[in-house]
């Protein structure tokens, strides 16, 4: 019998069939691949796995115990969110131990320094650039990544680890770092149920896979049992095209609209571009290059120390969102849930949000307005939602998204700025989402695409602008440029490239 046994788990919400008749079998000494879609219902299982959701039927077994009716069961089972879940007001040596009961603390009474003392092996061992007794709010976001992780791996009785896109604010070395912690892991006898839309990611850690679709397992299989088109076959049930790009058919053709000059800022120094309409312009860099530093300084919500930026001719004013906002330039934030989306509030509401100068008069909001432009915004970016009336944060990832990106076509853009606009999203709504970045730049709007990903990039983008240490180090064009080129200019390594 498997360490952790799942059968024939249903869950249902009003209408709405969540999980149907899952199995899911996992053995120590594995790293097992939960892989599936947005809205797949791997977010609904992995409540159930850690005891905070019950479903409606079926059996969870943990080593033999009925989890289900021995809720200590569940102690052996650990969980890292994809999002930030840490007390940023509170120091990093309780952060990683909390609950300090369940890490080897008992008691009311604890000692800091003896916290900080236990915290240094962990912040070693995972490579987390932070000294014990730092906020943890006041570390980089990748280190409160890694941080999370550490933290439940503190867990004194944990034998299954449940990670949830773990990697998507991690550089490509931290990502190999956590991977080697991971696969010590395995070897001293723990499972990792490992849940990524990185394909790349599941190949290289993986041993076995089961796939969820539509709320059903469809599928189990040894990772060396399967290759890239099966697995994305198996999660979508049809083919999606790997090679396919999404760059804008129409060529750019007239002044820029965007022009950047000797701009400085916080994280970044003496950065130099143009855009123009019609044109998806990449930038690429490492973690802490500097670009989203440098797309905020543009929309206004940092402040620049030097240069210029002019927007369709005329001198830009920096430091005004508002502004920005009002003429047209908009930023959309990679931190969807924190900064893209009310969660608490319906799809209506989170959409006619921005709306309210179209929707209102006397200061009264027409909610009969409202609705016809949120069900147009539902309709034309294909949310798909059972009700407008239903809390985005019920929404997956991908049409979470696709409601921010609508509402921000409806104020009516000359200039969007998408920072990692896929993050934490399937392979085919990602190219749901390409395809309405490229329709964005063909219908003449100025496109800025930030993204860790460089097959992304490669395949969106008609130029790629390379940043390394808050420096520009190459402007690329793309269809004239190979991997290798960009991968060096993100890393340093690459010479200065003449602006194409």
């Amino acid at each position: 019998m498997a360490f952790l046994d799942v059968k024939q788990v249903r869950k249902t919400f009003p209408g709405v069939v969540a999980l149907d008749d899952i199995h899911l079998a996992v053995d120590l000494g594995t790293v097992h691949v939960l892989a599936g879609e947005n809205g797949a219902g791997k977010s609904t299982l992995i409540r159930i796995l850690t005891g905070v959701m019950p479903p409606d039927s079926g059996s969870i077994l943990v080593e033999g115990r009925n989890a289900l009716a021995d809720r200590g069961a569940f102690d052996a089972i650990a969980y890292v969110p994809q999002e930030l879940n840490l007390f940023r007001h509170m120091s990093v040596a309780e952060n990683l131990f909390m609950p300090f009961g369940r890490s080897g603390f008992p008691g009311m009474a604890l000692s800091r320094a003896a916290l900080d003392r236990a915290a240094q092996p962990y912040l070693d061992r995972f490579a987390i650039r932070a000294r014990p007794g730092q906020a943890a709010g006041s570390i980089a976001v990748s280190d409160q990544q890694l941080l999370q992780i550490a933290r439940a791996a503190t867990n004194k009785d944990f034998k299954v680890l449940i990670l949830d896109e773990p990697t998507s604010s991690l550089t490509h070395a931290e990502t190999d770092r956590l991977f080697a912690q991971l696969r010590q892991l395995r070897e001293t006898g723990h499972a990792i149920i490992f849940v990524s839309h990185k394909m790349e990611e599941m190949f290289a850690l993986g041993d076995r896979v089961t796939v969820l679709r539509n709320g059903r397992s469809v599928g189990h299989s040894s990772m060396a049992g399967i290759d890239e088109r099966g697995l994305i076959r198996m999660m979508s049930g049809d083919e999606v095209a790997l090679d396919q790009t999404f760059r804008p058919d129409v060529a750019p053709s007239g002044a820029p609209i965007l022009e950047v000059t000797a701009l400085s800022g916080a994280g970044f120094t003496d950065v130099s571009f143009s855009l123009q309409k019609g044109e998806i312009l990449g930038f690429a860099g490492l973690v802490g290059a500097g670009r989203t530093e440098l797309m905020q300084t543009l929309f206004g919500t940092r402040k620049a120390s030097g240069g210029s930026v002019s927007f369709e001719g005329k001198p830009w004013r920096l430091g005004r969102p508002d502004l920005s906002v009002a003429n047209g330039m908009l930023y959309l934030s990679e931190e969807r849930k924190q900064d893209g989306i009310l969660p608490m509030l319906s799809v209506r509401e989170n959409i006619g949000i921005s709306l309210v100068d179209r929707t209102s008069r006397a200061g009264l909001i027409s909610r009969r307005a409202e609705t016809r432009i949120v069900d147009k915004v539902i309709r034309d970016y294909d949310i798909r939602t059972s009700s407008r009336e239903k809390k985005i944060r019920f929404l997956s990832g991908g049409n979470q998204q696709k409601a921010i990106i609508g509402r921000a076509m409806e104020r009516r853009p000359r200039l969007l700025i998408f920072d990692e606009p896929t993050k934490g999203i399937d392979i085919r709504t990602k190219v749901e989402i390409y395809k309405i970045i490229r329709r964005l730049a063909e219908d003449g709007i100025g496109v800025i695409l930030v993204s860790s990903e460089m097959a992304e990039l490669r395949r969106c983008a008609t130029r790629i602008v390379t940043l390394y240490h808050g420096r520009l180090t190459g402007s690329f064009d793309t269809d004239r440029t190979d991997a290798d080129t960009l991968v060096a200019a993100i890393i340093g390594a690459g010479e200065l490239s003449h602006a194409v």
